[in-house]
Formats: structure tokens, C-alpha cells, sequence
């Protein structure tokens, strides 16, 4: 209930609303409740805030530049891979959105427990085969009669993932990911509880003259020891983790080698452009410091240092004398 006091007038105009009919108790009482109910589905729990899918899209996000890397050197013809969407859905729901023939790739992930699935569409897969058998990347989608030979061509392609996948997750954790199994039908794949929340990380892949999709599903239970991980906090703090004594070693040192040009302003003169068009060989004009004022000394065109002109081995030479503070560069 509302602490809110009511006017005279404003009781007097409420009961006046309810005795001509104009307000319904009923009404009003049922409008407030449907106001403060919200549907909310147990089925479809959010297990993942979105900055931790954010951070699964980051990953996959470079995992996808390194397999179109990857498989446009192997293949020798256009490849792209890139993040569609990333979701989070029960697991059953996953599975009867998929075709019912497909390439499910079941990888194991140690030290993570459980599985993940890399569904591949099976146009994709027959790209990359036609194009390994010397075709144009033609995507026929014959999965059920596919040979020994081409089962055994895909299983080694697939493999090929593995490695740009444990690369892709250096940035939060260290993975051994292993194929396990190739399934094809996924009614026969049952790797969690069905209303097990999984993500769902949709590629877009093209291979050849083919377009098609590949579905990345990774169990909450898979995902749990590493969600502290999954955070934009993390991603920060472990950038400066890495920082370890040898890479700054060698940082410094590049950098100490680095050249660089200095350059000495003896001074300044104001020409009119009839004066500077009217100049020969041997003529004068004078410069606006003296010979007892310090020169301006720049590194890459920008002010640091105060010095004094000099000789040093039958060279010119300029000698430090003082640092150029911020304030006094304004100054200047």
C-alpha cells in the first residue's frame, strides 16, 4: 500500500468515479497486478549475463579470422568465416533446430569437462571436399551417400579446426581440444539434460562459390569453472598479467634501438616573400635570439630540451643543458 494522503477533493472525485460507474475497483486492481507480472520461462533460464556472451563472441570472433586463414592457404580459393549471432537456449531447443542430417563434430576440451559440438552444414563440408578433389567449391548436399574416401577427407579437415580453436581461447584458458566422434544425425547425440542452457555461436562461412552456417554449442556445465573468466574486467586485468619480465626485457630493448631524429633551431626571421625572392649568395639577415640565448633541441619535430651550440671532434654539437618542462613549451 501507498503512504500517499489523499485530498478531500481528490476522495470526492473518486467516489463520485466509482458511483457513476466511470471507475471499476475490480479494473483498476487487476491493471496494477498486470503491471507488476512479468512472464518469465524456467525452460529458458539466462544462466550467461551478456558480457560473458560478449566475451564468448570475442573469442569466436578471432577463431573465425584464424579458419579464414587458415582455409584459404589450404584450399586455394575464397573463404570467409565471421560471428552471425551468439545466443544462450536450452539444449533441446538447439537440437531441433538443426537439420536432421548434418556433420556434428563432438569435441572434448581438457581441462574443461564435458563436450561441445561443431555443427557444420553439410553444403560447407562438400565445398571443402570438391575443392580439396581439384573442383570449384560446389556445395552438394549427398551426406547420405557420401564414401569412405570423403568421410575420411572431412575428419581430417575438421581436424584442422582444432588448432586455431585452442589458439582462439589463449586469451582466457588453455584448452586440448580433441575430436571424439563425427555424428550425423543429432537425434542420436544427447550430451546434456535437455533443459541444460547452452550457448549457440552461429558462423557465417563461406568456402568457393558455397554459403552456409556453422553452429558452435557449448554446455553451461562445460563453461561454469571459467565464467569468472568471461568478464571485461578479466580481459583487462589478465592484458596486464602477460606483461612478464622477458617480453618487457625485450620491449626496452627494441625500443632503445629505435632512431630517431633530433634537430637544433639556432633561431627564427621574419621575410617578407619580396625579401626571401630578392636573397643571393652571401646575404645576411638576423635571427631572432641572441648568441647567448639557448637553442631549442626537438625530437621528431617536438620540443624537449634546452642547449648550447658547441664543437666536439671537428663536429658541430649541441649540449644539454635543461629539460623543456609542458609549461614552458605553452609559454614559449
Amino acid at each position: 500500500m501507498s503512504d500517499e494522503i489523499l485530498s478531500q477533493s481528490e476522495i470526492d472525485d473518486l467516489l463520485s468515479g466509482l458511483s457513476e460507474g466511470d471507475i471499476t475497483l475490480e479494473e483498476e486492481v487487476l491493471n496494477e497486478q498486470e503491471k507488476d507480472v512479468q512472464v518469465y520461462d524456467f525452460k529458458r533460464a539466462l544462466r550467461f549475463s551478456k558480457d560473458q556472451i560478449r566475451s564468448l563472441t570475442r573469442i569466436y570472433d578471432n577463431f573465425s579470422r584464424l579458419l579464414t586463414t587458415l582455409y584459404s592457404a589450404h584450399l586455394r580459393t575464397y573463404t570467409n568465416f565471421s560471428v552471425a549471432s551468439a545466443d544462450q537456449i536450452p539444449y533441446d531447443e538447439y537440437i531441433r533446430s538443426i537439420p536432421s542430417m548434418t556433420f556434428l563434430n563432438v569435441l572434448e576440451i581438457p581441462p574443461l569437462k564435458g563436450r561441445m559440438i561443431m555443427e557444420v552444414h553439410p553444403n560447407i563440408a562438400y565445398a571443402m571436399v570438391d575443392r580439396i578433389l581439384g573442383g570449384k567449391g560446389s556445395g552438394l548436399n549427398k551426406i547420405n551417400h557420401l564414401t569412405d574416401i570423403e568421410m575420411k577427407l572431412l575428419e581430417k579437415l575438421f581436424r584442422r579446426t582444432l588448432e586455431p580453436l585452442q589458439e582462439a581461447w589463449t586469451g582466457i584458458t588453455h584448452i586440448d581440444p580433441i575430436l571424439t566422434e563425427i555424428e550425423v544425425n543429432p537425434q542420436f547425440l544427447q550430451m546434456v539434460s535437455p533443459n541444460e542452457t547452452v550457448v549457440v555461436i552461429t558462423m557465417q562461412a563461406t568456402v568457393g562459390e558455397t554459403s552456409g552456417m556453422i553452429n558452435i554449442c557449448i554446455p553451461h556445465v562445460v563453461l561454469e569453472p571459467i565464467i569468472p573468466k568471461l568478464s571485461a574486467q578479466y580481459w583487462m586485468e589478465s592484458g596486464a598479467k602477460e606483461r612478464k619480465p622477458e617480453t618487457i626485457l625485450a620491449l626496452d630493448k627494441n625500443i632503445r634501438g629505435t632512431e630517431m631524429e633530433i634537430t637544433a633551431d639556432l633561431g627564427s626571421a621574419d621575410l617578407t616573400v619580396k625579401d626571401f625572392l630578392s636573397l643571393n649568395e652571401g646575404d645576411v639577415f638576423q635571427l631572432n635570439t641572441s648568441i647567448d640565448d639557448p637553442l631549442t633541441v626537438k625530437i621528431a619535430g617536438i620540443p624537449k630540451y634546452l642547449g648550447q651550440p658547441g664543437r666536439r671532434h671537428n663536429y658541430l654539437a649541441v649540449q644539454i643543458l635543461s629539460m623543456i618542462n609542458e609549461g614552458d613549451e605553452d609559454n614559449e
